[in-house]
């Protein structure tokens, strides 16, 4: 069978010589990868490129150039975080208790995928995203222009409006929370194409989450409330930095998704 990079430009690839080059590689969906990159590429030419960029250990997010996030097409772009799949609770937890939420930010927002996603499902809303990262403002706006959100650049709620405080109704923030001296043990697409900034969480991985805690009750409204995703064995540090900044709060976990958040809000 010849190689992908052998065949013409010009000549479909076959979904078997597709499989066969990145099952080679390691991938572990190679049939269901195979089938998207078919599906996604507009000509043969483009295809053959995109198996290569995968083989050569390019996240299969970037080599199609977008997510599959609550059934929307998230845009990524090198540089930028993926989204997990496994975040899409942290979404549900927000409208499940916030459903009639008319003002939303989405910190820490990467892709804007949270957002996005939370607009789709609330309708109406004045949608507001930020980070500190210029590769994710970029993307998020393409994201979120559908739903006529804002992107805005800047280190946590120093990028916000300040007509926002005291208004907000769900404040997601997707923060870094993995242990600095963990980093060298995430999957490599993780370490090698996804931004330290998107990351690295500090020494217990809780930094920026504490942080958030400190200054979400002033961007709350009144029964709005603020999630973030975690760890397991962080969620007990993470109540307690909740609790001590006066939210009222509780943790929620999925086993389907091995997905932990933490809840705040504003009594």
């Amino acid at each position: 069978m010849p190689s992908v990079s052998a065949v013409p430009p010009s000549t479909p690839l076959s979904r078997d010589s597709v499989v066969a080059a990145l099952r080679t590689a390691g991938c572990v969906f190679a049939e269901d990868e195979a089938e998207l990159i078919l599906t996604t590429a507009r000509a043969p030419a483009e295809a053959a490129t995109m198996v290569e960029r995968r083989v050569a250990g390019l996240p299969l997010e970037l080599v199609v150039g977008w997510a599959e996030f609550r059934g929307l097409r998230i845009a990524v772009a090198p540089g930028v975080f993926v989204p997990r799949r496994r975040t899409e609770f942290l979404v549900e937890q927000a409208l499940a208790r916030a459903p009639g939420a008319t003002v939303v930010v989405d910190l820490c927002c990467g892709s804007g995928a949270v957002g996005a996603a939370l607009a789709a499902a609330l309708g109406d809303v004045e949608l507001h995203a930020a980070d500190i990262d210029p590769a994710a403002v970029r993307c998020a706006r393409g994201n979120i222009a559908a739903a006529g959100g804002h992107v805005h650049q800047g280190d946590l709620f120093e990028a916000l409006p300040a007509a926002l405080r005291g208004r907000v109704d769900i404040l997601a923030a997707n923060v870094p929370y993995v242990p600095s001296d963990e980093i060298g043990l995430l999957p490599q697409e993780a370490r090698d194409h996804e931004p330290l900034v998107a990351l690295d969480g500090g020494a217990d991985g809780l930094d920026v989450l504490r942080r958030v805690a400190a200054e979400a009750p002033r961007w709350l409204a009144p029964g709005g409330c603020v999630l973030v995703e975690t760890s397991r064995h962080q969620a007990p540090a993470a109540v307690e930095a909740f609790e001590r900044h006066g939210l009222t709060t509780r943790p929620a976990a999925s086993e389907e998704w091995y997905a932990h958040v933490v809840i705040g809000a504003r009594p």
